[in-house]
């Protein structure tokens, strides 16, 4: 696409576009009402891996397909993240690997003992990758899923830098900062799952629920899954995790297992998160001033950049045309 036919684009479309109204994360939560969770029990989950090909498979045509060569970054503050030759990795997060399975093994009472546990976004309550990104990429929608689009995200990663399990995954070489500042943005684009919220808000369930031969995960509103595992943990004599996490998150598991002694074997590393003790990044005062005082600016950026974004696609249909 020619630059400034781009340019020229944006400008027509800002003169004549609207900006988008700020809205913190938490504050559309209150105004929506109940949130969904999902609850995975992991004494069910066999590892077979037909949730992630699922999920693959649901959101193909999500998947980046970046331009190469990569813009040189000045300063290299943004290193290169290139996952598109590695597409079939599935032993970690990555842009085109949006939930993955770990497979972790413990000694108990003298008897090791394997356990399998899908892994993807928690979907927090009052995610800071949503609350904290300074171009209004990230959202929580009003059933709780935290999502990122792919349209108007610079890559710069603040998502992945606040997120206590750091989920979202860059791809250089892909996105709006290419036309806007390919040299001084973020470097890509940050994707992670986003508990395929197209196919709920049309009454549909996630990929991974319906593919899952065990039924491990179930989904419904977040104060019946709790309860849910609540009892779930009672009568097994299993352990909790997601409830209070980060603040409670929109993600729940019950495991036979301590989480603290999960946590200690899984070893974590960039795209294999642990199993951590998370405090509320939200909760900490700085980071809550942080958020009311970003979320005018945010909104609006992000009001700019979906109107950049539809300046592209224009400038690029003209150069087919």
């Amino acid at each position: 696409m020619n630059r400034r036919a781009f340019l020229k684009s944006l400008g027509t479309a800002m003169a004549a576009a609207p900006v988008a109204a700020p809205l913190l994360a938490r504050d559309a939560a209150a105004a929506s009402g109940e949130q969904l969770a999902t609850l995975f029990d992991l004494s069910k989950c066999i590892g077979c891996g037909a949730c992630v090909a699922a999920c693959r498979a649901a959101h193909a045509a999500d998947y980046p397909n970046p331009q190469k060569p990569f813009p040189k970054m000045y300063p290299e503050r943004a290193k290169v993240e290139d996952f598109s030759d590695k597409r079939d990795v599935d032993d970690r997060l990555t842009p085109y690997n949006w939930l993955f399975i770990q497979t972790v093994t413990v000694t108990r009472n003298g008897k090791a003992i394997s356990l399998n546990i899908p892994r993807r976004c928690m979907h927090c309550v009052h995610p800071p990758c949503a609350e904290l990104c300074p171009w209004g990429s990230a959202v929580r929608h009003d059933d709780g899923a935290v999502a990122i689009d792919a349209n108007i995200c610079l890559g710069g990663a603040k998502c992945r830098d606040v997120c206590p399990w750091h989920i979202p995954q860059r791809q250089t070489g892909v996105g709006l900062y290419l036309d806007l500042l390919p040299a001084f943005a973020g470097n890509g684009v940050m994707y992670k799952c986003d508990r395929c919220h197209g196919r709920v808000a049309a009454g549909g369930k996630p990929a991974c629920i319906e593919a899952c031969p065990n039924d491990v995960q179930t989904i419904g509103p977040r104060r019946e899954i709790i309860a849910a595992a609540h009892d779930l943990a009672r009568q097994t004599g299993g352990f909790l995790y997601g409830e209070t996490e980060n603040g409670g998150t929109n993600t729940l598991y019950v495991s036979p297992i301590p989480f603290e002694e999960l946590h200690a074997a899984l070893q974590p590393s960039p795209g294999n998160p642990g199993l951590q003790a998370a405090a509320d990044v939200m909760g900490k005062e700085k980071n809550l001033a942080t958020a009311v005082l970003l979320a005018p600016l945010a909104g609006i950026a992000a009001g700019i950049l979906r109107v950049a974004n539809r300046a592209r696609k224009a400038a690029k249909e003209d150069d087919h045309a």
